[in-house]
């Protein structure tokens, strides 16, 4: 109400641009937040709950500059209030340091210890304990403009850094290609180069294997190791540099089995009866001799 709202621990603040009041509102595009005690101030940040006892729709200036809000209520803040439990509403706005001078409304707050003697009522706080905002000036300065720059350029210049920002984020969606490789070929190229791996792999395990085979059987033919050691030269020849380990023991070793000469042959022929045999020659009355030279297959 008016240009100067004082409060009652002493403290004042000039109310003389409401206009820009309802525009800061306006071109935030957000409800205000009323809740209990500031929550949302205090405990907010630190991670508490700070729920709305009732959300701000819209301002409106009256005679004399006085800002009014539409809220429309929750049901807990409905019952807050009609209820008693509490009677009293407190503003928190953002102002200017240096001249004091309200520039935002941040939020409003059901309290039963206002500060303010007037409809908009400000909670009450020792002077130590003020809010802490950026100063007009500073903005200005942080956003590259002068100090008799509007507040009209001072958003636009937001929403440039807004724009620059999103530009920016564009550009690290789609990267250049001359730096980046698109994550799905990526991926195509490692999976062909796994797959080619497989296969080099696959075609160089069958050819050691031939080649393993073919040594060892060198090997056995030559003498050189037996027919039990095979399987056991074969498993070693598969670790790293076994093949070419065998193939120096081969070179070097002796001669460990020789050849039989019995290839190919049949066993001697032999000259035992057997019992039937025997029986036979008895019945006959001849002897060994006689019998083997009448049955020549003896």
């Amino acid at each position: 109400a008016g240009q100067t709202v004082a409060g009652r621990d002493g403290r004042a603040w000039l109310n003389d641009a409401p206009d820009s009041v309802l525009a800061a509102f306006n071109s935030d595009g957000r409800d205000i937040p009323l809740d209990w005690e500031h929550a949302t101030e205090l405990l907010a940040p630190k991670g508490h709950p700070a729920p709305a006892a009732a959300w701000g729709k819209a301002l409106q200036l009256r005679d004399g500059g006085a800002i009014w809000g539409q809220f429309e209520w929750t049901e807990r803040g409905r019952a807050s209030v009609a209820n008693r439990e509490y009677r009293y509403i407190s503003p928190v706005f953002i102002y200017e340091t240096a001249t004091g001078r309200i520039r935002r409304i941040s939020s409003v707050a059901l309290t039963n210890k206002p500060n303010l003697k007037i409809k908009a009522l400000n909670h009450q706080q020792s002077p130590d304990q003020g809010e802490h905002a950026m100063t007009w000036k500073e903005l200005l300065a942080l956003l590259g403009l002068a100090e008799t720059d509007t507040e009209a350029q001072a958003i636009n210049a937001v929403k440039k850094l807004q724009g620059d920002l999103q530009t920016a984020l564009n550009r690290a969606d789609t990267p250049s290609l001359d730096k980046f490789v698109p994550r799905a070929d990526y991926d195509a190229a490692v999976a062909r180069a796994t797959n080619a791996e497989t296969v080099l792999q696959t075609k160089t395990a069958a050819e050691l294997d031939s080649a393993i085979d073919s040594e060892v059987s060198a090997a056995l033919a030559a003498g050189k190791i037996t027919p039990a050691t095979a399987e056991y030269h074969k498993a070693n020849c598969r670790a790293e540099g076994g093949l070419d380990r065998f193939r120096a023991f081969v070179a070097a070793a002796p001669v460990v089995g020789d050849a039989s000469g019995l290839d190919g042959k049949r066993p001697a022929e032999g000259s035992a009866l057997n019992a039937e045999e025997t029986q036979v020659i008895a019945m006959l009355g001849l002897t060994v001799d006689e019998y083997k030279k009448y049955n020549p297959a003896q």
